[in-house]
């Protein structure tokens, strides 16, 4: 990529219902998801060698189990997935294990110690220029998923529509809805994950269709969760944190102030069980947004500044492909839940082409 040019995001709109959805992503996006899968099952075969695992046999006969608890939580989000699957010719469980690797991966064995490198903050009006909320992440995970990020747009024939910010092939990962109910989410790893259990994207794109942030919560701390991961939940009037394992969850109402998450437990009953030592990075991370988002006087732009950080190389915020750390921010998300809106870019913060996802 030239230095002076930005990365675009690709955007795609779909309409009817839940298998309509999925199909035509499906369809309008067969090549990508098609390739986006060779990547996570190529990942995943060097990962199940690794640890002695018998080949991603193993991450499927676990997808089968979560895919099934899927379509029993959340018809309407199975029948997207399977439209997916369908639109695209693929099994909709092997799509399941690509697009729920994270989950899939650590009921199977926690892997090694990794930088991972997401980072999620919500402001409280106190602390925004307009003294409306707002909440926003960068999402890090393998630095080849950067050429599969989409912005998918979707107008259900029922239920609020709603912009998502993923991987091709992928239920929503960071999304805003018409109400303005917005929301995104970092990995944590904790020792309680389970089989039996709703990934984290399908736990998401249910909670997008709620019409308040305290709904969307609901969903999420009843819900059977496979695995450990935080989220952040916005509306134009609350800003909620979940801090969630399968058996363990922590809720933080942030009514004045930021909060900031990372890569690492913050709650100490989750801490207790916390899979691996806090990395550096996360720990950097946490602290240096954190000092970035108490000082206030925020809007989107400023927001974009703090996830553009490079003050520490990599151990930074905004993180590249060339770090070598087997992570790299692929997209940013900031939403504004009273303008029902969110910007957002593929690729770093300072290396993305932010575009305005809205609702007319």
């Amino acid at each position: 990529m030239s230095p002076n040019t930005l990365l675009e995001l690709p955007t795609l709109t779909v309409r009817g219902t839940p298998q309509a959805l999925g199909e035509g992503q499906g369809e309008h996006l067969r090549a990508l998801i098609h390739a986006f899968m060779d990547v996570r099952f190529s990942a995943v075969e060097q990962y199940c060698r690794d640890r002695g695992l018998p080949g991603a046999e193993a991450v499927f006969a676990v997808a089968e189990i979560g895919l099934a608890r899927q379509q029993a939580w959340d018809p309407a989000g199975h029948a997207e997935h399977v439209g997916i699957a369908r639109g695209a010719g693929v099994d909709p469980v092997r799509l399941y294990a690509a697009t729920q690797m994270t989950d899939l991966r650590d009921v199977l064995v926690l892997p090694a110690p990794t930088d991972e490198g997401c980072t999620s903050l919500l402001l409280a009006p106190d602390r925004t220029r307009a003294g409306q909320v707002i909440g926003g992440q960068t999402w890090d995970l393998n630095p080849p998923d950067v050429d599969f990020i989409v912005a998918i747009e979707r107008r259900p024939d029922e239920g609020p529509a709603t912009w998502s910010v993923t991987c091709a092939g992928c239920l929503s990962l960071m999304g805003i809805n018409a109400h303005g109910v917005a929301l995104g989410t970092t990995n944590i790893k904790t020792r309680d994950s389970r089989a039996d259990g709703v990934g984290y994207l399908a736990l998401l794109h249910r909670a997008l269709r709620a019409a308040t942030a305290a709904e969307a919560a609901r969903l999420i701390e009843t819900a059977p969760r496979t695995a450990a991961h935080t989220y952040w939940i916005v509306d134009p009037t609350e800003a909620i944190s979940l801090e969630t394992s399968p058996s363990v969850l922590a809720r933080r109402d942030v009514r004045a102030g930021a909060f900031v998450q990372t890569n690492h437990c913050q709650a100490p009953a989750l801490g207790a069980m916390q899979g691996e030592a806090t990395s550096d990075s996360s720990a950097r991370r946490l602290a240096v947004t954190t000092a970035g988002a108490e000082r206030g006087d925020h809007d989107w732009q400023s927001v974009q500044g703090l996830f553009a950080d490079r003050s520490a190389g990599v151990l930074s915020v905004n993180r590249y492909a060339e770090d070598d750390q087997g992570t790299a921010t692929n997209a940013v998300f900031i939403a504004l839940p009273a303008e029902r809106a969110a910007w957002a870019c593929r690729g770093p913060a300072d290396r993305g082409r932010f575009i305005r996802l809205g609702f007319a």
